[in-house]
């Protein structure tokens, strides 16, 4: 071949290339822009990976499924929370047992349903074995000790504690509903296969001294990742494996959605059953302990699920990646994320309460303290439950 015919040919094939990249990409956006509607949000939240690229770790070795309890009884009232909130997955364990579990709006138990931000708590328990392993000094230390690459942003004066506590300082417009707000900038350089990493390292603005305060901005999650990837050489995906999801047999092999470079999205994209989210929920409310394996350092579950953070007064308490409803005791806690999905654990009760919802109003006011509510009732009517 002639070498200007085959450096056309080469040319022209890079071009289809691009263009194919492009279409893949304006599909995705186009897919995200609707990920949340009406028409859309039951079959999507079971579908993530039609919109994003994806990890998926590999099944367990060895699969102990949960047992089967005393089925209780759906009362009106939660009939009608379910309904309100547009539940679309309910297990309910108590003393390690399924005693509830219920799917809505075409769901089926294997659906691996979006954890969004429940995938925080997944996160803060794998960080806890990393700490134990001692590829991780302190929490005290600082961030650039591990991600050195966020030296000169406003996470380079924080600590790993800050991070895990939501308290960086980092000036961050987490509005779900608006469309120009940090948090869906994010979600599109997401979508479009862009560096979660490099999008860290733009956050430059600090709205408060890194400690000073309890602000919620998801992409502290991030930053915790980081802190584990550069600590132990090793991607969170393939650690959440073997040190959390292997261990604890999970039914189904769980996927992360991930950036471009195949990071996992650590802040919000792991995908599991909820029945699965459940069996993580009870290993929490054994201290760690999973079919007589200290999965998770049980200092480090008590320590993580404390409201330790500097909350505004009257507001919701804040450990380490895992929140504290008001009202509740030490061994009361739960993960939670948008649009409504929670782990709910009760180890006084020894309940744990796994939901997925496709909750469009979970930013109502009320909303997030009437699920807690039920949560809290719940356990306490199961407290005697044979």
């Amino acid at each position: 071949m002639h070498p200007l015919t085959l450096t056309a040919a080469i040319a022209a094939g890079a071009l289809t290339t691009v263009a194919m990249i492009k279409r893949t990409e304006i599909k995705r956006l186009r897919h995200v822009l609707k990920l949340f509607s009406a028409e859309n949000i039951f079959h999507n939240f079971s579908h993530m990976d039609m919109a994003f690229n994806t990890d998926r770790l590999p099944a367990a070795n060895t699969i102990i499924p949960l047992p089967a309890g005393t089925p209780m009884a759906i009362t009106p009232a939660m009939q009608h929370w379910i309904n309100a909130r547009n539940v679309t997955a309910l297990v309910i364990l108590k003393d390690g047992a399924r005693v509830c579990e219920e799917y809505f709006h075409g769901t089926g138990a294997d659906d691996l349903r979006i954890n969004w931000s429940v995938s925080k708590s997944y996160l803060s328990a794998l960080f806890g074995v990393i700490l134990a392993e001692g590829a991780i000094d302190s929490i005290d230390d600082p961030v650039l000790k591990y991600a050195p690459s966020m030296a000169g942003t406003a996470y380079h004066h924080a600590t790993i504690k800050d991070v895990l506590q939501m308290s960086s300082g980092l000036q961050f417009d987490e509005d779900y509903l608006a469309f120009f707000s940090d948090i869906n900038r994010m979600g599109r350089v997401l979508a479009l296969g862009g560096s979660m990493d490099v999008f860290a390292q733009k956050q430059k603005a600090s709205a408060a001294a890194p400690g000073a305060r309890m602000e919620y901005v998801s992409i502290d999650t991030h930053v915790l990742g980081m802190v584990i990837r550069g600590a132990t050489g090793r991607g969170c995906a393939e650690l959440l494996h073997a040190k959390i999801i292997g261990p604890l047999g999970m039914e189904q092999a769980p996927y992360y959605v991930t950036d471009g470079n195949g990071v996992a999205f650590v802040l919000g994209g792991l995908n599991s059953t909820t029945r699965d989210n459940a069996r993580f929920g009870q290993m929490m409310a054994q201290g760690g302990m999973w079919q007589g394996n200290q999965i998770v350092p049980a200092d480090w579950v008590a320590q993580s699920t404390r409201a330790s953070a500097k909350t505004a007064p009257g507001e919701i308490g804040y450990g380490y990646q895992w929140w504290v409803p008001m009202g509740c005791q030490d061994g009361q806690f739960l993960a939670r994320g948008i649009y409504g999905q929670y782990i709910y654990i009760d180890q006084i009760n020894q309940v744990v309460i796994a939901v997925h919802s496709a909750d469009r109003a979970f930013r109502e006011d009320g909303v997030s303290r009437e699920n807690e509510v039920m949560f809290q009732q719940i356990a306490e009517s199961l407290a005697n439950h044979g």
